[in-house]
């Protein structure tokens, strides 16, 4: 069982260090480790707040994503992931520590001794430890330091095995366990959100949903016959990054092999996610690829419920996807809104083998 008693700065035993390091990397992934790094840092050192920062993929937004650990109101610690806000303070220094990869030792406005380390992986970062506490934290700087490169080099491991190779999004191997992961997330933020009156009134209408979509290449074994397989990797390449791009940060993108892609999306409705995808297949088809030129793409997406199985939703989005293939391609079809119309038949828990 984990010790929940805090040492103070600069005097944690060998024992205890080499058992949280232990701790946090038996984890296979990634947001499991980065709970655990966030949960044995507080564990180990006297702090109000220990924050785990992603890095960015934009300018705009160089902050991705936050998991905090807290003390809660029984005393306990609380592990969490939060939404950053850019025109936090606290963010803008953090993004400004992850940019000049220097360690930020300062005093937040309310007071706090704050200790931010970036992260470093050749000559960039890839986020921020960032710890706040009553008392200064100078003398847990190596403490932190000494984390942060293992975690560092440990992530760089798991991403190997969540990530395709060519294009850098996540693989299909990885799909499974973060879609039942953002089933999960949402269900607590909706529990948490309910614990108040005014953010029942908030939840009670039409929140955010989740939709699940399907890309596929149109035409793609004739790219790769009449220009190559070098191209056509190319290509791939390329509509990966446009992905990045054009998908927010939050959106979850996966390559499941050969010119097929799965995108995890949260919009308001039906409307704003169709728009959303519809607006990047027109993208697509009016870039221009080197050698090969103009390229379509087809779409198919179902929206996902909290009780849904990833093989039901999948189901779903790929008779979407081949109702936009057979209908000319160069399209986006929804599966609910084909359901509506009659066009596809509704696809029923146990309608499909799981196994």
């Amino acid at each position: 069982m984990r010790s929940s008693r805090p040492v103070p700065p600069g005097h944690v035993p060998d024992s205890r260090l080499l058992a949280s390091v232990a701790e946090f990397t038996h984890h296979r992934d990634i947001d499991a480790l980065d709970h655990s790094l966030v949960l044995s840092l507080a564990e180990l050192v006297k702090v109000r707040t220990v924050m785990l920062c992603k890095r960015g993929e934009s300018v705009q937004f160089p902050v991705d994503a936050v998991v905090a650990c807290t003390h809660g109101a029984d005393g306990a610690f609380v592990v969490e992931a939060v939404d950053p806000s850019h025109d936090d303070e606290s963010v803008q220094t953090i993004a400004r520590a992850m940019e000049t990869l220097k360690t930020v030792s300062d005093v937040t406005p309310a007071g706090l001794h704050r200790l931010v380390i970036p992260i470093k992986r050749e000559q960039t970062a890839i986020g921020a430890l960032t710890l706040e506490s009553d008392e200064g934290l100078n003398g847990v700087r190596a403490l932190v330091e000494g984390f942060a490169r293992i975690y560092c080099n440990y992530i760089a491991l798991l991403n190997e095995s969540e990530r395709d190779k060519l294009t850098g999004l996540y693989n299909r191997r990885s799909f499974d366990r973060r879609l039942q992961r953002m089933l999960k997330q949402r269900r607590q933020r909706a529990r948490a959100l309910a614990d108040g009156r005014e953010e029942r009134r908030q939840i009670s209408g039409d929140g955010p949903q989740v939709y699940l979509a399907i890309l596929d290449i149109d035409h793609f074994k004739r790219i790769n016959d009449t220009y190559g397989h070098v191209y056509g990797d190319e290509v791939i390449l390329m509509l990966a990054q446009q992905m990045r791009t054009n998908f927010r940060q939050g959106d979850v993108l996966f390559r499941f092999g050969g010119e097929e892609f799965v995108m995890l999306l949260a919009a308001q409705d039906e409307q704003t996610a169709h728009s959303a995808l519809d607006r990047f297949r027109r993208y697509v088809a009016e870039h221009a690829y080197p050698q090969v030129g103009h390229v379509t793409v087809s779409i198919g997406y179902a929206r996902i419920t909290e009780n849904d199985y990833s093989e039901i939703v999948l189901d779903r989005a790929d008779k979407a996807l081949y109702y936009a293939k057979q209908t000319g391609r160069d399209s986006v079809h929804g599966y609910e809104n084909l359901s509506r119309t009659g066009e596809l038949a509704p696809v029923a828990l146990g309608s499909i083998d799981l196994f």
